[in-house]
């Protein structure tokens, strides 16, 4: 087990869409848990701190990178980058970073790992039990989903959105931290034995009710706590 990891970033993907200094302040104070080195002449930098906080680092970067412009976009706007730059900052930030709200404190945005957000929305749905003035909504793709908050009353409260937010935040912080995953293949297994294997976690459901089955066509994902998880499987394969 590793108390901090570090990883060298190259950030000069954003160099045509961004002014990489303000960027990494950006990361600085979105990521208050991670030291940043210098920034390099070749877009390289330097990140040193815990795997979760540099996990969430990534996702971050996962969704900024998703926003850019293709390349041929690019190379037509190309005599237009330098004034672009910071209107294209300020736009992506708002719609991107989960430490900004837009322009009229209406809207707040986490990013959470997938199966974090499945685990959540089982065993702690009141999170995600908002009143009338306030929408949430979500897009998965792949290992990571992004959360939307906003305000969907007549008047912007800023701080009742934002709340939502942080109470999304720390709960999500507290379980990926303790949450494990295990996962039971079917590519071995006819039609017949993956329908026994749905049906031996089903029955297992009731001795470990604080373990999350996921079914899929070719695997069951197995969610909870490390000890927990290890105990399932194993009376599962047995």
């Amino acid at each position: 087990v590793f108390s901090s990891v570090t990883s060298v970033l190259n950030m000069s993907v954003f160099k045509d869409q961004f002014v990489l200094e303000d960027l990494i302040q950006e990361f600085k104070k979105k990521s208050t848990a991670l030291s940043f080195g210098p920034l390099q002449s070749n877009g390289q930098i330097s990140v040193q701190g815990s795997f979760p906080a540099m996990k969430l680092l990534r996702d971050f970067l996962l969704l900024k990178a998703k926003s850019l412009p293709e390349k041929d976009e690019r190379e037509e706007s190309k005599s237009r980058q330098r004034p672009r730059r910071r209107l294209q900052q300020h736009r992506l930030t708002r719609e991107t970073s989960n430490s900004v709200h837009d322009a009229d404190g209406g809207k707040q945005v986490v990013v959470l790992d997938t199966d974090t957000y499945h685990y959540m929305k089982h065993f702690f749905p009141r999170t995600f039990l908002v009143n009338a003035d306030v929408v949430i909504s979500d897009i998965t793709d792949g290992d990571i989903t992004t959360v939307s908050i906003e305000n969907a009353g007549s008047r912007s409260d800023a701080g009742q959105v934002l709340r939502v937010k942080e109470e999304i935040e720390n709960q999500s912080i507290k379980l990926h931290r303790a949450l494990r995953k295990e996962r039971i293949d079917f590519e071995q297994h006819i039609r017949g034995e993956k329908g026994r294997y749905k049906r031996v976690c089903a029955s297992l459901q009731a001795r470990y009710p604080y373990v999350l089955i996921i079914p899929y066509d070719t695997h069951i994902d197995v969610i909870g706590n490390s000890s927990e998880i290890f105990e399932f499987t194993k009376e599962v394969s047995n």
